[in-house]
């Protein structure tokens, strides 16, 4: 069974113009697209592609690498607090390293890393040949880049941010901001926001117009929803955090008032747009996590995720009530009981989606016969860790018990179960679980497990202890404390066991440092999935797929062992995809897909020079405005005469 597409036009008749893919033998049409999507060699090609996998690597070992410094600065801390008044960290170093610690990790690991694996993997499991929009692709990328290289230089010249990830002001504002210090911190929020909407958008536009014919709403795999609804969370989330960075450094470097209270300014209008993006920010991260856990789940209980339609409302619902909570980290900022107790109640009722979620998941799991592979092992950890974070923060969203732990290591335990139990263990299943299908090689199974132990065992060794030292009355965000607070021992405690942890890291960066070089050869499919990523090669051409798959079901790999329908009617000379109806994905139109590009690298160029420059005249603004234009003008300039196919 085959479908088609697009009207039966003739081309020109040459070697490399008008060929359709229509009774090609398999090497010769594997030629032609191989030309047609082909990337050039050498460094100007890393320059100027534009293929979503080799973009999504990108970010990928990019995040990776931030994750390093991240936790670099994280054991530096640990360092220090491991005894009272140790002298190894002066408290200015220290407000650099917690910021660092916690914008790296929030803005240039956690977001970015999920964003990743959307870039890389969407396209493969809807499909279709590449992002939507290409082009902003490899901008999205190299904008990011520029942002976290930005502030990490600055940090080694002594200039790192230093208020916290949340930059609250007025610490943060022009009275007490240290020099360039907050300066560099907002740019970088606004680098970074802009690569994330970027991202989002192509997320929403690949997936509503470009999956596979047959793959209709009810059809999109589980991971696939829980990126396109992030993305749509993005898109209204990540605007406020702009907004509010950019009034942060009006105030420093032009002389307005929004945060002054002396001039008619409001200072906690900064947390409440900060948070109205921060809260959602957290199911940014949240949400794909779940994704991984939607898509590694089936492969390893051998049967279809139980729920299916309960999973998909449970992510919308997410996805919606997450705005409706940011005031609950404001709980002692002085606010009306009332407005308080709304918050508390939309705290407490988001629990009710992700425990749909986890029951399904369960349920699953008990109907199935699991394969404790690493994979799988990762999404067991994330379940037991993310039932803990999840219980502290019904705790925290009770106004009586949040005036009482507030801004207290209790607050650091929580996140900490969230974000590391709650994204990173699925992350890491994640790569187990897709690093044959990026790289063609098996990551090892007995490193692995090994890996996975360390990591479970010193990350509650870590942080559940923390919770102790909160109720205890521990601030966070100090630097030393006094012998006669009684907090010694259980921070020793705390610092030897995050050796654990690192240990655990190390062994995941050797076992895919070893691996890329001698691991064992994986195969198309070595793991017997039942999505579309998997019916192509691994690693993927440049192309995707050789001809793209029609869908009948929603584990098609499954129901279809043998062979799967395809879609003709593309050319195979010139690169293109095939865009569809938004609810039923039938064939409308066959779109010519941008070609590779120097002009999204030199116009994220023109863009940072602008963004870095403002930080010490407004005038680079203006004066900026002039490469970046010419940029874009050169990105978008015509080329060819495009061609009606519908």
């Amino acid at each position: 069974m085959s479908g088609t597409a697009g009207k039966s036009a003739e081309y020109e008749q040459q070697a490399l113009k008008g060929v359709r893919d229509t009774g090609l033998e398999d090497v010769r049409l594997r030629a032609f697209l191989a030309h047609a999507w082909r990337t050039p060699k050498g460094f100007y090609g890393w320059l100027v592609t534009v293929d979503h996998k080799l973009i999504g690597r990108r970010y990928i070992v990019t995040a990776f690498l931030f994750l390093i410094l991240a936790g670099l600065s994280a054991l530096a801390m640990r360092f220090q607090l491991a005894q009272p008044e140790a002298g190894h960290i002066g408290p200015d170093l220290y407000n650099q390293l917690f910021t660092m610690h916690g914008t790296t990790m929030m803005f240039l690991f956690a977001v970015p890393v999920m964003e990743a694996f959307a870039i890389y993997l969407v396209p493969l499991m809807i499909g279709t040949r590449n992002v939507a929009f290409p082009r902003l692709n490899a901008f999205s990328y190299w904008v990011y880049l520029c942002g976290g290289l930005m502030i990490w230089i600055a940090f080694a010249f002594e200039t790192g941010a230093d208020a916290g990830w949340f930059s609250y002001v007025p610490l943060a504002g022009p009275e007490y901001g240290i020099g360039k210090r907050p300066d560099f911190w907002a740019q970088m929020v606004t680098y970074t926001e802009v690569s994330a909407l970027a991202v989002a958008v192509e997320i929403i536009a690949t997936v509503f117009k470009q999956r596979a014919p047959g793959m209709s709403l009810d059809r999109i795999p589980l991971y696939v929803w829980s990126v396109l609804v992030t993305a749509f969370v993005i898109l209204f989330a990540m605007p406020a955090v702009m907004v509010s960075s950019t009034m942060l450094i009006l105030d420093r470097l032009v002389g307005t008032k929004f945060f002054d209270p002396n001039a008619g300014g409001d200072a906690l209008l900064w947390q409440h747009l900060f948070w109205f993006f921060g809260h959602p920010e957290v199911y940014i991260i949240f949400i794909p996590a779940t994704g991984f856990v939607s898509a590694i789940l089936p492969t390893f209980v051998r049967r279809p995720v139980f729920g299916y339609l309960g999973i998909v409302l449970s992510l919308v619902a997410i996805g919606f009530l997450s705005f409706g909570l940011w005031v609950h980290h404001m709980f002692a900022t002085g606010l009306p009981q009332l407005g308080e107790s709304f918050f508390t109640a939309s705290s407490m009722m988001i629990a009710i989606p992700s425990g749909i979620q986890i029951f399904c998941w369960i349920a699953t799991i008990w109907g199935g016969r699991p394969i404790l592979a690493t994979p799988m092992l990762f999404v067991l950890g994330f379940i037991f860790t993310f039932v803990i974070g999840g219980l502290t923060g019904v705790m925290v969203a009770s106004v009586p018990l949040d005036l009482q732990v507030h801004d207290t290591y209790f607050v650091v335990a929580h996140f900490h179960y969230v974000l590391v139990g709650g994204a990173v263990f699925p992350l890491l299943g994640a790569v187990y679980y897709w690093f044959p299908k990026i790289t063609g090689r098996m990551l090892s199974e007995g490193l692995g497990r090994w890996n996975f132990w360390l990591l479970f065992v010193g990350f509650n060794l870590t942080f559940f202890p923390m919770h102790i030292l909160g109720l205890q009355g521990m601030p966070r965000r100090v630097y030393t404390y006094p012998p006669a607070s009684g907090w010694g021992e259980m921070n020793l405690f705390i610092s030897l066991s995050s050796l654990v942890v690192v240990a655990g890291f190390a062994l995941f960066f050797l076992n895919i440092l070893l691996s890329l070089r001698n691991g064992r050869i994986a195969g198309d499919n070595p793991w017997g999935a039942s999505t579309l990523e998997w019916a192509t090669a691994s690693p993927p051409p440049s192309y995707d797929f050789s001809r793209l798959p029609v869908v009948n079901h929603r584990e098609p790999l499954w129901a279809e062992p043998d062979i799967l329908p395809v879609v003709e009617g593309l050319r195979v000379d010139a690169r293109e995809v095939l865009a569809g109806t938004v609810a039923d994905a039938v064939p409308q139109v066959r779109v010519p897909s941008a070609d590779n590009s120097i002009w999204p690298l030199l116009s994220a160029i023109a863009v940072g020079g602008a963004f870095l420059g403002s930080i010490y005249t407004p005038w680079a603004v203006v004066w900026g405005a002039i490469p970046v234009s010419i940029g874009f003008i050169c990105w978008f300039w015509p080329k060819g005469e495009p061609e009606d196919e519908e």
